[in-house]
């Protein structure tokens, strides 16, 4: 059953929680792995700030600033969300984590050209969101394979057609949540990749 919107929003505002896991003791005194760590822990700090720009822009042109004034609007919308569950409590593994970040940029990659349709005046930043989004998908992939770490795929949402906004202001709210939940998703995954770092 799908959660109700304030549900999730609930859940998602839950304090973060301790990651935890079996240290990789095989990983962590790889330096070629602490390199790709620290690298792609700047990498995903930019593609933050820029997601952030994206939020300013349209919290500027559209006044869609505060999500809790627009979480009854998100139950009208199919917008997919990807999951990061492999990457904090409990649930914690190193290769699904990493297999749900790869996945999870793909999904936003996609998404991202609803805010490309919204915003054409800044579509130079949209377009370099997609980029970093693909190399750092890319890079992750890269480094699953140097290591030797098993590829988990996920059943993703069909990424077919954007969402049908049944209206422009739809399509408005529709991209603030998309760029939300995409920085949500980037905190996650940089708070796995530190984790991973400090091992």
């Amino acid at each position: 059953a799908a959660v109700p919107a304030g549900v999730l929003a609930l859940l998602l505002w839950v304090p973060w929680q301790a990651l935890l896991g079996a240290p990789l003791a095989e990983l962590s005194g790889d330096q070629r792995f602490h390199i790709f760590l620290s690298n792609n822990l700047e990498f995903t700090r930019k593609i933050k700030g820029d997601v952030a720009a994206l939020q300013r822009v349209v919290c500027d042109t559209f006044q869609l600033c505060k999500e809790e004034e627009l979480l009854l609007l998100r139950q009208d919308l199919s917008i997919a969300q990807a999951p990061l569950e492999r990457c904090h409590g409990r649930g914690f593994q190193a290769e699904a984590c990493f297999s749900q970040i790869r996945e999870g940029l793909r999904t936003y990659h996609s998404s991202l050209d609803a805010v490309l349709e919204l915003l054409p005046g800044h579509a130079a930043l949209v377009e370099t969101l997609q980029l970093d989004a693909a190399n750092l998908s890319s890079n992750i992939q890269h480094q699953m394979e140097d290591l030797g770490l098993a590829t988990v795929t996920y059943p993703t949402e069909a990424r077919g057609p954007l969402p049908a906004f049944s209206s422009h202001f739809h399509h408005q709210v529709g991209g603030f949540f998309i760029l939300a939940d995409f920085q949500r998703f980037l905190e996650t995954a940089y708070r796995a990749l530190r984790h991973l770092a400090h091992l």
